[in-house]
């Protein structure tokens, strides 16, 4: 079945948003995509039909309780979990923070630590701090600068009997690299069996399906506002591990599982705009799959989907710029184990003056470290305006991976 893509945009209101008649061409979505019109109106239903705090007696608190309880079971179909085992807050990076001081209350000098040179800084930064307040050591797995892969096979040389975390990202923010991690979870619990294993999956829950169950993590973080819906993040952790965590939060907070994590009063109503982006992702489900019988199996189904469709316009893309001598990707050449995020440079033009000219053509990228500031100093490009990132996403065209060659064709050839 070919991908609905004409209902798929249909459904994004800011997709036909237009400046001065000219259409607005959006592939900046590893720093966000736009929203799905399930979500916004799930959003304003809550918050026009009376909002309030959980927990009381009355109308408007009893179907705020049926919202977030809605949005659990939602966030647990998603990546096959159990709804005790979600937990909402902020954002991925807030939950991660929170995290990191939680599970380390016990840690003492001397234990070690493992992150990646690869990761965005918030997967980095909470564990660096840690590592400081404890007097730990931090171990760094780094990457290859021609290809931008993890370089997995020696992750085992930095394990020992004192690791008590191995941090990883599910993909690159910067260079678009799918890590491999089944083999990241191999070999840590072969070489050091009671490491935990932390997964930032923001930029691969997008693109990729989640399955907690088969993944071998202990925790897992990722952004909704990334994946159609609104600012949130969410945690999942195990449950033998949650129930043993001490977090931080006020006294008369629960503390049963993960939900611990949730501290003061969430965002009901980006908890309610969830609901409604798994809800858009079931529908797509439904599309692409439409034998699949239950819930679960659409949002696999959908991701699925969403993946094919993806590689398709990741490799018109670059077909594309292997033919121009001034662009030079950086990261993997081919779609094979990436996620449609493409980081590149341009000879002779700084990346933020790349971001400015396609902005100018209606063209919507980013330019600069996007937090990953140790994969940028990886590269020798700390000191310099960074790179320019294309980020494509299912409810993007062919048509607008033409017109942004073409446009990347017309500034390589301008003066300078």
């Amino acid at each position: 079945m070919s991908f609905p893509i004409d209902a798929v945009r249909a459904r994004f209101p800011a997709l036909h948003v237009t400046d001065d008649g000219r259409a607005r061409i959006y592939l900046d979505a590893p720093g966000g995509t736009q929203a799905c019109a399930p979500a916004i109106d799930a959003m304003t239903r809550h918050l026009t039909h009376g909002t309030a705090n959980a927990g009381g007696a009355f109308a408007t608190s009893i179907a705020t309780d049926s919202t977030s309880r809605a949005a659990h079971e939602a966030i647990a179909d998603l990546i096959g979990a159990d709804p005790d085992e979600i937990a909402f807050g902020p954002n991925m990076t807030s939950l991660t923070f929170a995290a990191s001081r939680a599970l380390s209350r016990d840690w003492r000098e001397g234990d070690e630590l493992v992150v990646t040179r690869l990761d965005h800084d918030a997967n980095v930064a909470p564990w660096l701090a840690v590592a400081a307040d404890r007097g730990m050591t931090v171990r760094w797995l780094d990457f290859d600068s021609a290809d931008g892969r993890l370089r997995v096979d020696s992750l085992a040389t930095l394990l020992g009997e004192r690791t008590r975390l191995v941090a990883v990202g599910g993909a690159s923010n910067a260079l678009g690299t799918v890590n491999d991690i089944p083999r990241v979870v191999e070999i840590v619990r072969a070489a050091a069996p009671d490491a935990l294993i932390y997964l930032d999956a923001v930029q691969s829950a997008p693109h990729l399906p989640i399955d907690v169950g088969t993944l071998g993590c202990d925790l897992v973080a990722f952004s909704p506002y990334k994946m159609f819906g609104p600012h949130a993040g969410v945690l999942w952790v195990r449950r033998a591990l949650a129930d043993r965590i001490d977090a931080y939060k006020v006294r008369p907070a629960g503390n049963v599982g993960v939900r611990r994590f949730e501290t003061g009063t969430p965002s009901f109503e980006a908890q309610a705009g969830v609901v409604g982006m798994v809800d858009y992702l079931d529908w797509l489900g439904g599309e692409v799959a439409p034998d699949q019988p239950d819930r679960r199996g659409r949002l696999r189904a959908a991701l699925d989907g969403c993946t094919r469709y993806e590689h398709a316009l990741g490799e018109r893309f670059l077909a594309g710029i292997a033919q121009s001598n001034a662009i030079t990707l950086v990261g993997p050449a081919t779609m094979a184990d990436r996620v449609p995020t493409f980081a590149f440079v341009i000879e002779g033009v700084a990346s933020s003056a790349v971001a400015q000219a396609l902005a100018a053509r209606g063209i919507f990228v980013w330019s600069g470290h996007f937090y990953a500031v140790e994969t940028l100093a990886r590269l020798d490009l700390a000191d310099a305006t960074g790179l320019v990132r294309v980020g494509f996403c299912h409810y993007n065209t062919i048509d607008e991976v033409d017109l942004l060659l073409a446009a990347l064709a017309e500034i390589t050839r301008a003066p300078r």
